[in-house]
């Protein structure tokens, strides 16, 4: 307990610290790059780099502020887990992991922390042992380990620059390709949205962690770094629809979910789609933003729901939750907060960059499709978050007759500070760093548009109360994420069978490497053509265009 004290009063004073650095660089327009030559070969340098501009020392403080309000929670949260000294170790480290990345402006530094956040992250949505959590870890490291292959692929195919540095990506369609794989698969966008709600089976402060602020957000951080070097390609656009259709999705799910944390992940989700949204269209600044605001409201969103979930011995569903107002005062008001500032609610911190995002959508050529998909996101936010808010503090108490609900005062601590960032840092970071980057003038009308399709948000959820019984038919689908559940299932099955044949192939390949290996391997193709006069056919043709190729 006494190590996790210490780790997080570190953390506030490193928080601090970079914090005023980054002020300090923004305003004498500084950044410093630090480089390392791990080895040369040939014309081939493997270099370290570590860039250090406002940007990055602005993201780490606020990684480590969250973190260090995190580890104050988890003393009371976690204080009767038998492996405490291993969750703490595991956070550490992830942590440590997250600030190797958003240092790194070149793929192979980047590698060192985005494999380990994988590698951790899976360590601890399994943290718990037991079914669901060993199911659930497995899916999210399967499809990180997409991602990962994506990035593995761009750096070899850079291996043809000589470097493996950012600067050299431009006009290289592949590469960008690579790389948007990789960050859509972190940051689980469509169609690779499925391991977020499951990995929700992570104990409450690393979802808090691990799953607002930090993994989920690497994907939108890496796409941030090299935006500026393939923004007129056809990848944006391919992006563009990925993330609007995730918004959409998730955000229509999460009217129809039960479970407290998914709600809360599917939030997440959606949000991530914003900044991915944003970003596409060229606006990287505006979704770093966002990035910041949304992680400090949405850790808060995660401790909020810690305390209900202990409250209710550990049940996560909404339906058997309610007049939770009247016994935990301080929880509720700081879940209404961030509650709030989620919606977009005018003149908290959310207001300022969502508000800013939908502006500048109006201002551009946009489809008219994708614009209705956007303004039904929105209103989806708000009659989601209203729904939540109405299931647990207004409607009534559906657990045992016997109760006893209490707040703690250090973890009121921990979230004390968040709320009143959750209130204060939009318009803080508005002043600061972005007063000077959007001047916009527009019609009345469309100014409202915002607030009229959030008001449409809020009819939603009265028409969704009342309608509730006859929704259940449609419930299954849009819960289950447009069966894309099952996408996993049918796939996990095609790559293991996959793996099986590749296994025996390799098997034999090694097994036969002898004097009978030709035999063999002739044997084997000719199950499959059946015809010897194909077969000698079809190894004339190949050698005569081995020949074309090489030698003409």
């Amino acid at each position: 307990m006494n190590n996790l004290l210490i780790s997080s009063l570190y953390m506030i004073f490193l928080f601090l610290m970079f914090f005023f650095f980054s002020v300090f660089l923004y305003f004498m327009d500084l950044s410093y790059m630090l480089e390392w030559m791990l080895f040369n070969f040939n014309s081939m340098n493997v270099e370290f780099f570590i860039l250090v501009d406002w940007i990055v020392c602005l993201f780490i403080s606020v990684v480590l502020l969250i973190s260090s309000m995190i580890m104050l929670y988890s003393m009371i949260y976690m204080k009767n887990e038998i492996y405490l000294e291993r969750y703490m170790m595991l956070l550490n480290l992830f942590i440590l992991s997250m600030i190797l990345m958003i240092i790194s402006p070149n793929l192979i530094s980047i590698l060192f922390g985005w494999d380990g956040l994988g590698l951790i992250s899976y360590c601890l949505v399994i943290f718990y042992q037991n079914y669901m959590s060993y199911n659930s870890g497995m899916v999210t490291i399967l499809y990180n380990r997409i991602g990962d292959i994506g990035l593995l692929m761009s750096i070899g195919l850079m291996f043809m620059f000589g470097s493996w540095n950012m600067f050299f990506l431009k006009n290289n369609f592949l590469i960008v390709m690579m790389i948007l794989i990789a960050s859509i698969t972190k940051s689980a966008q469509i169609p690779f949205s499925i391991w977020l709600p499951l990995a929700m089976a992570a104990p409450t402060p690393v979802s808090s962690l691990v799953h607002s602020s930090t993994l989920v957000t690497a994907g939108v951080y890496l796409m941030i770094r090299f935006s500026s070097f393939f923004m007129e390609s056809f990848i944006m656009k391919i992006l563009l629809y990925c993330s609007v259709f995730t918004m959409f999705m998730s955000g229509f799910m999460a009217n129809f979910e039960n479970d407290l944390k998914k709600i809360i992940a599917l939030s997440t989700l959606s949000q991530l789609g914003l900044m991915m949204m944003i970003l596409s269209l060229g606006l990287s600044l505006l979704s770093f933003f966002h990035l910041l605001i949304h992680a400090i409201f949405k850790s808060l969103l995660f401790m909020c729901a810690g305390i209900m979930i202990h409250l209710m011995n550990n049940n996560q569903d909404i339906r058997f939750s309610g007049m939770m107002n009247e016994f935990i005062p301080f929880t509720m008001m700081s879940f209404y907060m961030c509650n709030l500032s989620l919606m977009g609610f005018p003149f908290l911190s959310g207001f300022y960059s969502k508000d800013l995002i939908m502006e500048m959508i109006y201002l551009m050529n946009m489809n008219l499709f994708l614009m209705i998909l956007i303004l039904m996101s929105l209103s989806f936010t708000v009659s989601y978050s209203l729904r939540l808010l109405y299931c647990l503090f207004f409607s009534s108490l559906k657990m045992t007759s016997f109760f006893y609900f209490k707040e703690n005062m250090l973890m009121n601590f921990s979230m004390l500070f968040l709320m009143i960032l959750s209130l204060l840092s939009g318009c803080m970071m508005m002043w600061l760093f972005f007063f000077d980057n959007y001047f916009l003038f527009m019609k009345m009308l469309i100014k409202l548009l915002t607030i009229i399709f959030l008001i449409m948000g809020l009819m939603m959820v009265s028409f969704y109360m009342k309608n509730l019984l006859n929704l259940y038919f449609y419930s299954y689908f849009f819960s289950s994420m447009w069966f894309m559940s099952y996408m996993y299932m049918w796939s996990s099955k095609f790559l293991l069978n996959l793996s099986l044949e590749f296994y025996m192939f390799d098997k034999s390949w090694i097994e036969f490497m002898n004097k009978n290996f030709m035999l063999n391997f002739l044997k084997k193709i000719k199950i499959y053509l059946n015809n010897y006069k194909i077969y000698m056919f079809i190894m004339l043709n190949l050698i005569y265009l081995f020949m074309y190729y090489f030698f003409l």
